[in-house]
């Protein structure tokens, strides 16, 4: 597919403005100057209930400018308005539907599964790529066999604005492991940000249908197992947005998934020596224990001031009981009863 023209789309939503609504980025000749083609590009959108953002995904991708591009959007069967959304951009889309699926991981694998292109990624139906990212990257880097290029991420806000910027730093699958001293001491590895040979994802077998969290970062422990290696750049490719509600604002439940999602992957590193294995296991463990520890004391007062978890489970039992029972008393019944 060639990228079409910010003219050739569907006008944006009144008072929307910038990149991707009046914005469009760079072109590419549909071929090279050599008469060869570009390398073909796959791009996979999974997505429920996004309506508040699809579009705004969906433009980031369409207005790359990139010559040969093939996109799918699937849809888990959501019930707001993203469906008539996206048959809006239909006639640009590789294929798209809306159906109910296994969650986002089963939807991303099946795009991945129906792409062709050389190198590819997914970007959420909250998510978006950057203006100029396909072209930059192309032009500026390229493309090599076996080589997954993490390239510049801008965290934005609700309204898209850029609220920063974030680079990863992740070499090794030992660094990968280790969650408390690198992953989260500000290295972690951006999804959006993340170009990698398709034909390498689908030979580790993609995603983990079963993982709903932290899929993207068993990924990467995948293509480390595999040999791969990992290029970072200062292209500017993703942008991840952050807003309440997400299911990446669930510390916890993050933290959980991640640091299992880690065992499992130094549990299978043939590479790794049995006592950096070991290491890393017990490293784990006790960042899980200081974790769980700082989130009991982070979720309320009374866990604040060191009340046993038992009693403050009761005592906010209680308290939500003793508001059930007062807002029934005061609740305005209906006239003449």
């Amino acid at each position: 597919m060639q990228c079409p023209r910010l003219c050739e789309l569907p006008p944006p939503p009144p008072g929307k403005i910038g990149w991707p609504w009046t914005e469009e980025s760079l072109r590419l000749p549909v071929v090279r100057s050599d008469g060869s083609p570009w390398p073909r590009l796959t791009v996979v959108t999974p997505s429920f209930n996004q309506g508040q953002f699809v579009e705004e995904t969906i433009r980031s991708i369409l207005l790359q400018g990139y010559p040969h591009l093939e996109y799918f959007v699937l849809d888990g069967g959501s019930t707001d308005n993203s469906v008539d959304i996206i048959k809006k951009y239909a006639p640009w889309l590789t294929r798209w539907a809306s159906e109910p699926d296994g969650g986002q991981s089963a939807a991303i694998n099946r795009g991945l599964g129906m792409g062709s292109g050389l190198f590819a990624t997914w970007i959420n139906s909250d998510d978006l790529l950057c203006k100029n990212a396909l072209v930059s990257q192309v032009t500026s880097i390229g493309f090599a066999a076996n080589v997954v290029y993490v390239g510049i991420c801008r965290v934005i806000d609700v309204t898209g604005k850029v609220i920063s910027s974030h680079r990863g730093s992740i070499h090794s699958l030992e660094d990968l492991l280790r969650i408390g001293t690198v992953w989260r001491s500000g290295r972690l590895i951006d999804q959006p940000a993340v170009l990698f040979p398709l034909r390498l994802a689908l030979t580790v077998g993609g995603l983990d249908n079963d993982n709903h969290n932290t899929m993207d970062y068993e990924l990467w422990g995948r293509f480390f197992l595999a040999g791969a290696h990992f290029q970072y750049t200062d292209i500017p490719i993703g942008m991840f947005r952050i807003y309440p509600g997400q299911k990446t604002s669930d510390g916890l439940r993050q933290t959980e998934s991640l640091l299992a999602t880690a065992r499992k992957l130094a549990t299978v590193a043939e590479g790794l020596p049995q006592n950096t294995k070991e290491a890393i296991l017990a490293e784990l463990h006790v960042y899980h224990d200081v974790y769980r520890k700082e989130s009991w004391r982070s979720s309320g007062r009374l866990a604040r001031i060191g009340l046993p978890p038992y009693v403050v489970i009761q005592l906010r039992s209680l308290k939500a009981r003793l508001q059930n029972k007062t807002r029934a008393l005061f609740r305005p019944t209906a006239p003449g009863i």
